[in-house]
Parts: structure tokens; sequence; C-alpha cells
């Protein structure tokens, strides 16, 4: 099932590589579509995983925040650590452990999570995606321009007022709420317009993949020494830290036991991600090189195809 998912996701990446380079797709049009998908599409699609007919469990909220937040302090201390063991030049450490620390989740963890736990589970990854947001913004941001220049950098506040994060929050206060009587002519507009999110995203990804020279597609021994550990040992070691973490905490709150095996599936199949598409992003507004960062996304979103289903495969 997964696998088909997949080959499905990767046919629309390659209709965007095509119509990239064909000229379809590209530059302004990328741009303005992707402000579409992160400011419209997105927060449509999160909206809507609460107006199903069937809320998400509210019980899951605060132990998906937690597991969450533990995760990326985890994250943090290896994105620090280990990117000097990848590369000795100085100024890729950076670029190399927000790799290693953030995941697509908005552009590709939605669907993937959406066909494997259900269309409600977005709203799940929604939750989980609160913190990676806050992070990317906060640690993401002192990792592309270095520690030294981000001491006198004031963290943007306004990052936990864009249009995903308040949707996300709205998304946790009916499920918190248990407002199931949203009416058809809210919910169903939300739902049309979510249903966007996906493949214009898909196509996106595809269109930028086809603005790199061939050589970047080739990759180095750093890049898929960064892509293994991107794609499977960090999933795999967060997957098991997840388990032992929710067994720990079952023993003086039982009641999270019944959630620990969903909960974790899900942050795991989020952590499994390719790179994130805002370490582009993030270089570009702060004039940094966006070379080896841009490469990494490239390769470990063609091979998150392969990864992915063996990961859920195997792990849940």
């Amino acid at each position: 099932m997964i696998g088909q998912v997949m080959l499905t996701l990767f046919a629309i990446v390659v209709v965007g590589y095509v119509a990239g380079k064909l000229g379809y797709m590209g530059g302004t049009f990328d741009k303005r579509l992707s402000k579409i998908v992160i400011d419209i599409t997105c927060p449509a699609l999160i909206l809507s995983s609460a107006m199903t007919g069937e809320l998400p469990d509210r019980r899951y909220i605060l132990p998906l925040l937690g597991i969450s937040a533990i995760t990326y302090v985890v994250l943090t201390g290896v994105a620090l650590w280990l990117p000097r063991f990848l590369t000795k030049k100085k100024d890729d450490e950076g670029a190399i452990g927000f790799a290693l620390m953030f995941g697509n989740v908005g552009f590709m963890g939605y669907p993937i999570v959406a066909s494997i736990f259900g269309h409600e589970a977005v709203f799940y990854a929604a939750v989980l995606n609160v913190v990676n947001t806050f992070a990317v913004f906060t640690v993401g941001t002192m990792l592309i321009t270095g520690r030294t220049e981000v001491q006198g950098t004031r963290f943007q506040k306004k990052v936990l007022y864009s249009t995903p994060m308040l949707s996300a929050y709205l998304t946790m206060l009916i499920v918190a709420l248990e407002i199931n009587d949203i009416p058809t002519f809210i919910s169903q507009p939300l739902t049309m317009i979510g249903n966007i999110t996906v493949p214009a995203a898909l196509l996106i990804i595809g269109s930028s993949m086809s603005q790199l020279p061939l050589r970047a597609m080739l990759g180095n021994r750093t890049i898929y020494a960064t892509t293994l550990l991107r794609l499977a040992v960090l999933p795999i070691a967060i997957h098991f830290f997840g388990i032992t973490l929710m067994s720990v905490l079952g023993h003086f709150v039982p009641s999270m036991l019944a959630f620990s095996s969903f909960v974790v599936g899900i942050n795991t199949v989020v952590i499994a991600m390719p790179v994130a598409t805002y370490g582009t992003i993030l270089c570009l507004r702060h004039g940094k090189d966006t070379r080896l960062i841009t490469e990494v996304t490239f390769i470990t979103t063609l091979l998150s195809m392969i990864s992915i289903p063996l990961l859920v495969t195997y792990l849940l």
C-alpha cells in the first residue's frame, strides 16, 4: 500500500520536473505557488483534518507535543555535534546540521501521514509540526547563519502567528473542545482547497529539482553520509527512543501506554521525511551558499521514495 502511495507521489514529482524543464514551472511561478501552498492550501488541509466527520482524539495532543519537544531536544544535540565528523569544511557544518534535524513535514509529511494513518492523522502531524516549526526558526536559523552571527538576532515572533501555525492552533482548539458540528459550507471548501496541497507541493519539489545541475544530482560522500543518517539511522533511533520514552512515562501515567504505538508511529514517519525546503529558504534569506543544502534536499527527496516504504514496512 505505502509503496503504491510513494510511487504515486513520485510520479507527481516527475511531472513537476518535466514541467520545470519545459518552462511551465520555475522562477516566479514556483515562488508564488509555494506561498499559496504554505499560506492557503496547507492551513486548509490542517483545518479539514478535524472536519472529516469523526474528530481526532484530543487525548493525543499533549503526548504528541511532549514527545515532539523531547525529540527535537535530542536532534538539536545531534545537529550541533555530528556534522564535524561528516565534513572538513567548517562552513558546511550548519547546513549539514539543519539537514539532519529537519524533515519536510509540511510538503511531504502531511500527505504521507494521511496515506498511512488516514486523513484525520494530518491533525496529529500538525501538532508535531508546531514544535518543528518553532525549532526551524530558532535552532535552524542558528545552524544556517552560524552561532556567532545569531547571538544578536532576535527570534521572529511572527513565525508563531503564521498561517500554518494559526491553523494548527485552531484545529487543536476544535478538537480539544470537541466541536463536531461545523457547517458543510465551511468544511467542504476547506477540504477541497486542502486537497490542492499534495499535488501542488510535489510539483514544486519536482520543478525545483529541474533547476539543479547534473553534478548536484550525483552527490558526494558527505551528502550520501548525511542522507543515510537523515533517512535511516535517525528515524530508526528516534523510533526506539520514542518506544522507550513512552514506556518510562507509562509507569508514571499508565494511560500513556494506550497512545504509545500510535504516537511513536506518527513521530517516526515525520522524522523520516527528506530534508526540509526551509533550509534553502533560510540560506537565501541570510545570504548563505545554497549549494550543499539544495543538493542534500534533492538526494534525500529522491531516495525517500525507497526509504519511507521500507521504514513503514519494518518498523510500524
